[in-house]
């Protein structure tokens, strides 16, 4: 694929894939392509591959990362895989006049304000406020947290967090007993230690002390969604309204009345068994705020690359 000049370059990196794309000011991106991270030595040689494979002419002059890591300085470490860079390393490797790295839920939120249709799909809850805050997270390798919040410009402005690793709560019995089984493994049960790829199996461990040394988050959901398996289906359920409880909070938090989105590479996959669960109920199963949580919906994002809108978008407002 030959390049444009004027083409730059956009990467989502996460703790199992990275996954890459071109666009041009002002248009869609393009050229999409994912890899296993596993497969590299270090981001680097990952976008080397990258450009070779599609053939780029002249290297791109800007690029713009969403990384599922914590933005503080130069220096660059992934939460859930070994791979780490410096940012400016980065840009004089590559040739870059700019390089814009943010949390790649921050790139997400940023794509919020483009998203309608096909795109979202609603589970609950009355109509979103115009201009009023937005919360996002997601479930993937990790658990990501961001939001938006309205500007006296009239823009949005997007935050970073890493909300993710705040402190699981319990609400019954059998999460006290799950979480208690946790506590003893890891210490601190963050909402990542269950809500998560790798915390499906946590929980799938925790409720029926099996190892699931042989199972994948991807095939406990199968086995849960097609095989009707009772300790899949349990620990799925369990995930659900844990989920509800964790977007609850943040809702109540950021004062969400713009709508609560969920992103991440696993809801799509279960997003009618969701609907169906007790995710919703334990949105809104906050005591006197129940009715201000039943008001706010909540939406699945249906699109298959949130955080490239994100970055396309904060690239062209810039003007790089």
């Amino acid at each position: 694929m030959a390049q444009i000049q004027n083409d730059r370059l956009l990467a989502d990196i996460g703790g199992t894939n990275v996954r890459f794309a071109l666009q041009a000011p002002g248009s869609e991106p393009r050229a999409f392509e994912s890899f296993h991270c596993a497969d590299f030595p270090d981001l680097e040689s990952a976008i080397a591959s990258y450009l070779d494979r599609v053939a780029a002419k002249a290297a791109p002059k800007t690029a713009a990362f969403a990384i599922a890591s914590p933005i503080a300085g130069d220096q660059v470490k992934l939460t859930n895989h070994p791979w780490s860079f410096s940012i400016e390393a980065m840009r004089k490797k590559f040739h870059l006049a700019q390089l814009h790295v943010l949390n790649d839920f921050t790139a997400i939120a940023l794509s919020i304000p483009e998203l309608s249709g096909a795109a979202l799909c609603k589970i609950g809850g009355g109509q979103a406020i115009e201009d009023a805050p937005t919360a996002v997270l997601g479930p993937g390798t990790g658990l990501g947290i961001s939001g938006l919040v309205p500007t006296a410009e009239g823009e949005w402005m997007a935050f970073s967090s890493e909300g993710g690793h705040a402190t699981m709560p319990a609400t019954n019995e059998a999460e006290i007993e799950a979480l208690r089984k946790l506590r003893a493994r890891f210490g601190h049960v963050s909402a990542e230690r269950v809500l998560s790829g790798p915390g499906l199996l946590n929980l799938y461990e925790a409720l029926d002390g099996k190892e699931a040394a042989s199972l994948s988050p991807d095939a406990l959901t199968r086995r849960a969604l097609e095989e009707k398996d009772p300790d899949c289906l349990a620990t799925l359920n369990m995930f659900c309204e844990m989920l509800g409880t964790v977007a609850g909070n943040l809702a109540l938090t950021l004062g969400a009345q713009g709508g609560v989105y969920i992103a991440g590479g696993i809801l799509p996959k279960f997003t009618d068994f969701l609907a169906a669960s007790n995710f919703r109920a334990r949105f809104e199963q906050k005591g006197r705020f129940a009715d201000y949580l039943r008001a706010i919906p909540t939406f699945i994002i249906c699109h298959p690359e949130p955080a490239f809108l994100g970055l396309a978008g904060l690239l062209d407002r810039s003007g790089a």
